[in-house]
């Protein structure tokens, strides 16, 4: 903080388990990413080199070790593993991914068909070697997935060897945790958070009306992900009550009445 002023909520620090905010890299630069590194690393935990990138990201070892310098968790995309594996080539992920020098992983099934009984196969081989993220939801429109069985899902990927569980949105911000016209889904959201830890589940939230939902509703330390490289910063203010959307959420009573 540039200046201290009282009735801001308490954020958790890095290195954290909670409070995370995860963005997303669809194609960065290296000198794009080192841009982002000054303005935004002290607010972001982890970096999602988005989709397939990762197979034709130029410098992409070296963009690595500018996130790693910088105390960021950079990992690929579900969508990569996803390739991998609808051709046979799980051994050769896992060598792509030690060779790139992460120590972070997703597994999702979003847009393959795959045993869930086999996903899980995946976390727990893999979390021998890595840290784990699964991502539960499809990436599918039409595929609806039962409130139970996301639950049911989320806790058999933890137990598993999952470190986190991601609810899937996708960059749009319009399926999965999210009705098609980019509203949370409460009810399946609710459910969620009855059955699951809130420290263990990272919400995608693309858009500003999202990330702002779930601040209310958790507070200022929820996970959150899918976050544009240039809307790390203003999701920080809106955490802490320093955007209009979040202005009233964090102060007492006292100020209520000032409110427009």
């Amino acid at each position: 903080m540039n200046v201290q002023i009282p009735f801001l909520p308490e954020r958790t620090t890095k290195d954290r388990d909670s409070g995370l905010t995860m963005m997303m890299d669809k194609g960065l630069s290296l000198i794009e990413a080192e841009s982002f590194v000054q303005s935004s690393a002290e607010f972001t935990d982890l970096v999602k080199f988005g989709f397939g990138t990762a197979l034709i990201n130029n410098q992409l070892k070296e963009k690595i070790q500018v996130y790693k310098k910088a105390g960021m968790k950079p990992y690929f995309g579900g969508t990569l593993f996803e390739l991998f594996i609808i051709r046979g080539m799980f051994d050769e992920y896992r060598q792509f991914v030690s060779k790139s020098g992460l120590e972070f992983v997703e597994v999702s099934d979003g847009s393959i068909l795959l045993d869930h009984n086999e996903k899980l196969e995946y976390i727990q081989k893999l979390s021998k070697d890595f840290t784990v993220l699964s991502e539960v939801g499809s990436k599918v429109k039409d595929v609806e997935i039962p409130p139970e069985e996301w639950v049911s899902f989320m806790k058999a990927e933890l137990e598993a060897g999952a470190w986190k569980v991601i609810a899937e949105a996708r960059e749009s911000g319009t399926i999965g945790i999210y009705n098609s016209d980019g509203s949370a889904n409460t009810s399946l959201i609710d459910d969620i958070i009855d059955h699951v830890s809130v420290d263990k589940v990272l919400w995608e939230a693309p858009n500003k009306a999202q990330q702002t939902w779930f601040i209310r509703l958790l507070g200022a330390n929820v996970n959150l992900g899918n976050i544009a490289t240039n809307e790390v910063v203003a999701l920080e203010a809106l955490r802490l009550g320093l955007r209009g959307d979040t202005l009233f959420d964090f102060l007492p009573k006292q100020f209520q009445d000032k409110k427009l």
